[in-house]
C-alpha cells in the first residue's frame, strides 16, 4: 500500500491491530504499523497526531465492535422479561470481558492500559454501558418486574460499579478463580431481591 492517497483511517486501524496482535501493545511502534501497510510512520501521523492516540482509536473500535454491539442486540430483544435481559446483559459483559484477557490477550492488554487514565473513549465506553443498564431498568419497572425508588441512571451506575470485580480489568487475575461464577451468581441474587418488584 505505497499510495498514500488510498490510505484511510479504517486501513491503518486495520494494520494496527494486526500488528498489536503479533508484538503486543508495549512493543509495538508506529514505526511497525507504518512498514505493515508500506508507507513513513512519517504518513501515519497525518491521521493520528501520536502513538496515544491511534492506541486509543483502535481500542475504542475494539470496544465498540466486541463489547458495546453484542451487547446492544440484548437491549434491542424487548420480547424478553426484564430481570432475565438485564442477568443475560451482565453475564454477556463479563463473558465478553474474561474471554478477550484469555483469547485476545494483547488487545485485551491495550484495553486495560488504556483504562489506567482517565480517557474519553473509556468516559463514554462506561457511559454508554451504563445507559443501557438505565434501559433495561427502566423496561422492568415499566412491566411492573423491577422496584426502583431512585432514578434509573443512578442505579444503572450502582449496578455497573457493584458489579465491577466481573468486567473490570483490574480484576482480569481474579477471572479464572474457580469460585468467580458462584460468586457472581450470589451477588447476582442480591442485586435482583433488591430490585424485585415482588
Amino acid at each position: 500500500m505505497a499510495n498514500d492517497q488510498v490510505l484511510t483511517k479504517e486501513a491503518i486501524l486495520d494494520a494496527a491491530e494486526q500488528v498489536l496482535r503479533r508484538y503486543g501493545p508495549d512493543k509495538t511502534s508506529v514505526v511497525d504499523i507504518a512498514k505493515a501497510l508500506q508507507v513513513s510512520h512519517g504518513t501515519l501521523y497525518r491521521h493520528f497526531p501520536s502513538k496515544t492516540a491511534l492506541r486509543e482509536a483502535v481500542t475504542e473500535r475494539w470496544l465498540q465492535q466486541s463489547v458495546a454491539e453484542p451487547l446492544t442486540a440484548i437491549i434491542e430483544q424487548q420480547h424478553n422479561d426484564a430481570a432475565e435481559s438485564l442477568h443475560t446483559w451482565l453475564k454477556t459483559l463479563i463473558r465478553i470481558k474474561r474471554n478477550a484477557s484469555l483469547d485476545d490477550a494483547e488487545m485485551f492488554a491495550m484495553y486495560a492500559a488504556v483504562t489506567l487514565d482517565p480517557t474519553a473513549i473509556i468516559d463514554e465506553h462506561i457511559d454508554s454501558l451504563v445507559g443501557q443498564i438505565a434501559v433495561l431498568l427502566e423496561r422492568g419497572k415499566n412491566s411492573g418486574v423491577f422496584r426502583m425508588e431512585q432514578p434509573a441512571d443512578r442505579l444503572a451506575q450502582a449496578l455497573f460499579s457493584a458489579t465491577a470485580k466481573f468486567h473490570h480489568p483490574a480484576h482480569a487475575a481474579e477471572w479464572t478463580a474457580e469460585s468467580v461464577d458462584e460468586e457472581f451468581d450470589s451477588l447476582w441474587r442480591l442485586l435482583l431481591s433488591g430490585l424485585s418488584a415482588h
